[in-house]
């Protein structure tokens, strides 16, 4: 049995964090403006979130997996925090959906379906012909895989559910309410469900195992209900691992909104108030069944009662938890951008608000470079991890001020106006191709780390000299645009002329180096890579810096494109 156990949660938790990972991917790859319109419009309002968060919990009968959906819709940027936060208050009503309907009574079942969705999705992710389909497949997929996961790990925990031992025990701690809502939490932890938990206790109930008398039975079986709802919260702590800062967030948000209605609650528990209450608002006892019907009212009554509390209380939990999980330095690059719609009807307002936009995608756009480099320069990976993170904060920088321009430029402009929009979407477009070339810097830095290979002083010193020559020129571009500086745009391109240079001298020393044996072929080909994707880098930021000395017009040079 205890082998059971760990195989069955080991491997169905890789295999729970591995569908989370493909479903947050494909869904920020396939999702799109209108889905995500879609998801913000149900969620705009917090009645409603909780009603979408309830629904659909009650639809597939796990709050696990509503939690679980809801923190990937925040890792793929598709919910903030605070829309999010009303959506896992309403899971925490739908789920007391199965406990009337006494587990085993369950019409649908969401594993019922995963193997049927990660066929359906591997054929689709491999035989699409469009990316969007392809990504459409990568979602089902992860679905799938996700859920098969939770489906192993509550396998490998069943013979728990079923053992006598275990249910002797819980009968013992039951006297103790304190130790009751352990046993409650850490049960739920271990069977990835409250619903299995709460069954249980409505199975030994209805067996008499707590007891003959009603009040008795209430008075015992409540305190594990409580800590049944935060043992729940450990499936959304785990999906959130690995994931963005919103999404962390959120599962922090659930576990607080859980927690605290415990603490708030257990005193009344403690009294016997509650179980008073339930029986007050359920007095009918029309056979031994019924006791079921009281515990699902006790399960219900909190989880209703704690939602509509915390619901107006939405914006403290997000300041609270915004207070608890604070942003990581590798966390405030990924930090989303706000381009207001309501200023699309004041044109010369909402093109400045573009700028300032594409200022910080500039900004990103430095770090990205900067991390790569010091990642190949002192075998980080760490670094070069954040890279890939910061490249993709670049990438939601270039949707959102692209699909913005687009929506602006549908608005009556004036000519002034007009002429500077292609010219603004091809600066986007530049910046993104740096933080490209940032990443091609990252995956030859991770297979100078793999080979084990290293640089010769001198050209360690010649790649911190083009990392300090790309970032005066990015600064420089940076200035440009903030400030229409025309002075800092031909100092930038002094930079790239410089750029342009050391791509030859330091070819040519390189080679050197290599003829003379003080440097590997294999650390030499890494090295040029490094110089030429530095030159082209270069290159994007010079189209960026004529467009600023031209006025943000078109003035006949020839951008270039690498």
């Amino acid at each position: 049995m205890v082998k059971d156990i760990i195989f069955g949660t080991v491997g169905g938790l890789g295999l729970f964090l591995f569908g989370m990972e493909l479903l947050s991917g494909g869904l920020k790859k396939a999702a799109g403006q209108r889905i995500r319109k879609l998801l913000s419009s149900l969620t705009k309002h917090r009645l409603i979130a909780m009603l979408v968060g309830a629904f659909t919990t009650c639809l597939i009968q796990s709050s696990s997996a509503t939690t679980v959906m809801t923190v990937g819709f925040v890792n793929a940027s598709l919910l903030t925090l605070k829309q999010a936060l009303c959506v896992v208050l309403g899971a925490n009503v739908g789920t007391t959906f199965t406990a009337w309907l006494v587990s085993g009574l369950a019409v649908f079942k969401i594993t019922t379906y995963s193997l049927p969705a990660i066929g359906l999705g591997f054929l689709i992710r491999v035989l699409g012909k469009t990316s969007k389909t392809r990504n459409t497949g990568e979602v089902l997929l992860g679905f799938g895989i996700l859920f098969t996961g939770i489906d192993f790990m509550k396998i490998g925990f069943s013979p728990l559910q079923e053992s006598q031992q275990v249910q002797a025990v819980l009968i013992w701690l039951g006297n103790y309410p304190i130790l009751a809502v352990l046993a409650g939490t850490v049960v739920t932890m271990l069977l990835q469900s409250s619903s299995a938990t709460i069954a249980m206790i409505q199975i030994l109930a209805f067996n008499g195992a707590f007891g003959g008398e009603w009040s008795e039975v209430l008075r015992v079986a409540i305190p594990f209900i409580l800590g049944d709802n935060i043992g729940t919260t450990i499936t959304a702590e785990i999906a959130a691992i690995r994931t963005s800062l919103a999404a962390r967030r959120t599962a922090r948000g659930h576990t607080l909104f859980n927690v605290i209605g415990v603490l708030y609650m257990f005193p009344l528990v403690w009294a016997g108030w509650y179980s008073d209450a339930v029986e007050w608002i359920t007095p009918f006892r029309l056979s031994q069944g019924t006791i079921m019907v009281h515990i699902a009212v006790a399960h219900s009554a909190f989880n209703v009662f704690n939602t509509f509390v915390f619901l107006p209380l939405i914006p403290w939990l997000e300041a609270l938890v915004v207070k608890i999980v604070p942003a990581r330095a590798e966390d405030a690059i990924a930090k989303p951008v706000v381009l207001e719609e309501h200023l699309l009807e004041t044109p010369v307002i909402a093109l400045d608000q573009a700028r300032r936009g594409i200022v910080r995608m500039t900004l990103a756009a430095k770090e990205a470079v900067n991390q790569a480099i010091e990642g190949l320069e002192k075998d980080d990976k760490k670094k070069l991890e954040l890279t890939l993170k910061t490249e993709d904060a670049v990438d939601n920088f270039q949707y959102e001020i692209t699909s913005y321009l687009v929506a602006l430029s549908r608005k009556e402009l004036s000519d002034e106006l007009s002429v500077q929009l292609p010219v603004l979407l091809h600066t986007v477009n530049d910046l993104e191709r740096v933080s490209d070339h940032a990443v091609n810097i990252a995956e030859i830095a991770e297979r100078k780390i793999e080979q084990k290979l290293s640089f010769s002083d001198c050209a360690l010193a010649e790649a911190i000299r083009l990392k300090q020559e790309v970032n005066q020129m990015l600064d420089g571009i940076s200035a440009a645009l903030e400030n229409n500086d025309i002075e800092a745009a031909k100092s930038a391109l002094v930079n790239e002329e410089a750029l342009n240079k050391m791509q030859i001298d330091f070819r040519r020393s390189h080679v050197q180096r290599m003829s003379e044996g003080l440097c590997s072929p294999e650390a030499g080909l890494i090295f040029i890579d490094l110089v030429d994707n530095v030159e082209k880098i270069g290159d994007h930021l010079t189209n960026i810096a004529q467009a600023v000395i031209g006025g943000l017009q078109w003035n006949g040079f020839g951008a270039k494109t690498q």
